[in-house]
């Protein structure tokens, strides 16, 4: 039977750095080892020396960060007077987090070691494991406790308690672009100079003054409104329409439109009345537009299963979208998607970040305008761009638009169902 015990002045025979010499993050704090009671030895204080890394310093919220955890010199020994043999040691720890992100992450290592003679040090261990950044910010991290379980006759454990431990390692996160939602709404698309139209604009921050105003290409024209966004971000105005020249409209926060705090222009086309002619008569053929519509099928998305364990991706494919723009004048439009957290068993919960997509976009022949897809990339709570086509003197069409998913799940991420809501809006 092979047992690990801790007894104090145990030391590593692994390569050390230089005299003077500290490798990066390397710390060293205060540790108390406590054999199995097979052992019959008391328990060891004395120091560990270990060091933490991450494989992205400088990740976005969503992404999964891989942390590395080597513990170099630790207190226990083997304390049998045989042989420890070789591959019965599997160490296991836990990484605490600190700062913008707070919680732990549980970090596995391999069964492998060299035999240990009775009485001598243990090896250098490393153990690694993932977890998902879920706010932006500077995020620490300190060694924690871990176990050295030996898997040789009887399966026993040596439990080391850490006792404050310094940061080890640090990264910084960033958090995700969001999403323009703003969009105006009209009740209709055309009208003589100087009828109102009735104009709603939403997307915008409770409280928010909001300008409505008509366009003419990329110039503001004379015709303009003001109102305050309700508590559900929407404020709805009757603009009189009077200057011929206007083609759209527009709502905006600030003293003036932009792409980034404003809404993409609706068209509107003052229509002149048919003036009577004596003797003769005139006859006007007006085309109306269309509406700007989407369509999906199915309202279903199941994802592929991921063996417990073993983390990684679980693909699979949105429901086909086609979106139909019939409106004519300049305006495009973008279809942008955002998503919840993933509900699971017993509470579980995993961050909307974990979901991303790689979206695709084809325009039907015969399109005035091109589809753009969106980049490829997480979708998250606050929304992601999925398709788009932009503003032109003449757009329209039909254009079919998919995406590939896949969900990031951890190592060990506990079996059963997890679900979520996808929410695409088309404006």
């Amino acid at each position: 039977m092979t047992v690990l015990a801790a007894a104090s002045g145990g030391a590593l025979g692994g390569p050390a750095a230089a005299v003077g010499e500290t490798p990066p993050g390397r710390v060293e704090f205060p540790t108390r080892c406590l054999p199995p009671q097979e052992a019959g030895a008391p328990p060891a204080d004395g120091p560990t020396t270990a060091r933490i890394s991450v494989d992205d310093p400088a990740p976005r919220v969503g992404d999964t960060v891989t942390v590395t955890y080597r513990v170099a010199r630790t207190p226990a020994v083997n304390p049998l007077t045989s042989a420890r043999p070789a591959d019965v040691l599997t160490p296991a720890g836990r990484v605490v987090l600190g700062g913008a992100q707070s919680g732990e992450v549980t970090v596995v290592g391999a069964t492998h070691n060299e035999p240990v003679p009775a009485g001598a040090a243990l090896p250098e261990v490393t153990m690694t494991g993932t977890f998902t950044v879920t706010a932006p910010g500077a995020i620490t991290l300190a060694p924690g406790g871990y176990t050295l379980h030996t898997g040789h006759l009887l399966d026993l454990d040596t439990v080391c308690e850490v006792t404050g431990a310094p940061v080890s390692a640090r990264l910084t996160a960033t958090p995700l672009p969001t999403a323009n939602l703003r969009r105006v709404l009209l009740t209709t698309a055309y009208g003589a100079p100087g009828a109102r139209a009735r104009v709603t604009a939403a997307g915008f921050a409770p409280g928010t003054a909001v300008t409505v105003a008509g366009r003419a290409g990329a110039a503001e024209t004379a015709d303009r409104a003001a109102g305050t966004a309700d508590a559900r971000g929407e404020v709805t105005v009757e603009l009189p329409v009077t200057d011929r020249a206007t083609t759209a409209l527009v709502a905006y926060e600030g003293p003036a439109w932009s792409a980034r705090r404003g809404s993409a222009p609706a068209p509107y086309a003052v229509v002149e009345p048919a003036a009577p002619v004596r003797g003769t008569q005139r006859v006007t053929a007006t085309v109306e537009p269309g509406t700007l519509a989407m369509t999906q099928t199915g309202e279903a998305v199941t994802l592929g299963a991921v063996p417990y364990g073993d983390g990684g991706a679980a693909p699979g494919r949105i429901g086909t979208v086609t979106v139909k723009d019939a409106r004519g004048g300049p305006a495009g439009w973008s279809l942008t998607g955002r998503v919840t957290d993933f509900a699971g068993p017993g509470g579980l919960r995993l961050p909307a970040g974990s979901l991303s997509w790689t979206p695709s976009c084809t325009a039907a022949p015969g399109s005035p305008s091109p589809c753009t897809p969106g980049s490829a990339g997480p979708v998250g709570p606050d929304g992601a761009v999925l398709a788009a086509a932009p503003d032109a003197p003449v757009t329209g069409g039909t254009f079919t638009v998919d995406a590939t998913v896949e969900l990031r799940l951890p190592a060990y991420t506990p079996p059963g169902a997890y679900t979520a809501v996808l929410t695409l809006t088309l404006s």
